[in-house]
């Protein structure tokens, strides 16, 4: 029987500090002396535990970004942002290679509508047990209108998004791409909580490894539409070439 789902546990989830929404929360990541179970640091970036594993069958950490709780990945200096995701990826690349897992989530949530409770700047590597989340992934979704490519690294517009709407990918081939990578992965971020047409709020970032390759997706967060909810019918707007003209302007060409 094929493993398909994750199993919540409740218990732990309502015992999550929530920072997002309730802003008089006090910050567990700013209390940086009371942290427990690190696992690497180097400068302001701390990889540890998480505290509260709320999901069964899975090896849960975090990444703190900074120790600036007001940062935000847009605004990072570039030689920081390498660094960030130099150590991310690093760490990411050794869970996957130490067999314990079936596959490794690396992820980040940004905002009200993200999914995530900390507002604190952080990402997520989770090692899944029983689960392969490739069984779920197409290459399609990673197809589409090319913006700019830059080092080898390829910057697009999903016309096939995976769950609906903007989906933005970056893919990169060797670790020497960091640079311009992250900086792809940077503008897009920039591009959504301050340019794009509908002015985001939230965002998610993932990344997965395929076909010897290494992809950034980046989605700007609303209210999911009710048709991919109940009936996993992703959309496409008209207006992906009007975005994709939008970018090239603002970041690329201007």
């Amino acid at each position: 029987m094929r493993n398909t789902h994750l199993f919540f546990n409740t218990e732990i989830g309502v015992k999550k500090p929530e920072s997002i929404r309730n802003k008089h929360t006090r910050c567990p990541f700013c209390a940086r002396d009371e942290l427990t179970d690190i696992i690497d640091v180097d400068g302001p970036i701390i990889l540890l535990k998480n505290k509260y594993p709320v999901l069964e069958n899975a090896y849960q950490t975090v990444l703190i970004e900074t120790d600036d709780c007001s940062g935000e990945l847009s605004i990072y200096s570039k030689e920081y942002l390498v660094k960030l995701f130099s150590f991310a990826l690093k760490h990411w690349k050794a869970m996957e290679e130490s067999g314990e897992y079936k596959s490794v989530l690396f992820f980040k949530n940004h905002g009200p509508l993200s999914g995530g409770t900390i507002a604190h700047p952080h990402m997520q590597l989770i090692g899944l047990k029983t689960i392969d989340y490739m069984e779920n992934i197409s290459s399609v979704y990673f197809e589409g209108l090319k913006i700019a490519e830059e080092n080898g690294v390829h910057f697009s517009i999903s016309t096939e998004p995976k769950v609906g709407f903007y989906e933005f990918n970056v893919r990169m081939t060797n670790i020497e791409q960091i640079e311009s990578f992250t900086s792809y992965i940077q503008k897009t971020v920039h591009y959504i909580l301050n340019q794009f047409p509908f002015r985001a709020s939230s965002y998610n970032l993932f990344f997965y490894r395929m076909d010897e390759a290494i992809y950034a997706k980046i989605v700007p967060r609303f209210v999911t539409t009710p048709l991919y909810i109940g009936y996993s019918i992703p959309q496409v707007p008209d207006n992906l070439e009007k975005v994709r003209e939008d970018i090239l302007q603002k970041y690329i060409n201007g």
